[in-house]
């Protein structure tokens, strides 16, 4: 087995690990907070729903779709969180870190899920074309150098 195999699913595993730590915040501030507050506990059920439901789908597979709803669940969840501690969110703001400590654990989970998504995103990209290196599994030595290795001109190395 080599690196790449073991690599994969650890990355996706990880990745769906951040998305339902999202939801789960998400959902606690539902039940706990937010449920009795028009339109905006709603949608705290409704991000914590789809980030439960990706982040099952991602430990099954992940087809390029399914990459692009995770990275859209954080983003919406990060966008929201910006909007309702500066414009306001359907008339609902908040101030700073609050709640804590479920405000920051959000952002740390939703940003861990778009690195994540990043370097997976890098990983498969530098495979595809010239082979990344920080990704890639180290070659052998016998596909280091394949065939014979060629001598210098008069030096008989």
């Amino acid at each position: 087995m080599t690196f790449g195999r073991l690599l994969a699913p650890a990355v996706r595993a990880a990745i769906a690990a951040t998305l339902a730590g999202s939801g789960y915040i998400h959902a606690r501030l539902y039940v706990d907070e937010y449920r009795f507050i028009r339109v905006v506990g709603p949608l705290f059920l409704l991000q914590a729903s789809v980030s439960f439901a990706v982040a099952a789908l991602l430990l099954i597979g992940m087809p390029p779709l399914l990459k692009l709803a995770a990275a859209g669940v954080a983003l919406g969840a990060l966008g929201g969180f910006a909007a309702s501690r500066t414009v306001g969110v359907f008339g609902f703001t908040e101030h700073g870190l609050r709640p804590a400590p479920q405000a920051l654990l959000g952002i740390l989970t939703e940003t861990g899920t778009l690195l994540l998504l990043a370097a997976w995103q890098a990983c498969t990209a530098g495979r595809r074309t010239a082979g990344y290196a920080a990704c890639a599994p180290m070659p052998s030595a016998a596909t280091w150098f394949p065939g014979r290795r060629r001598r210098r001109p008069g030096t008989g190395r």
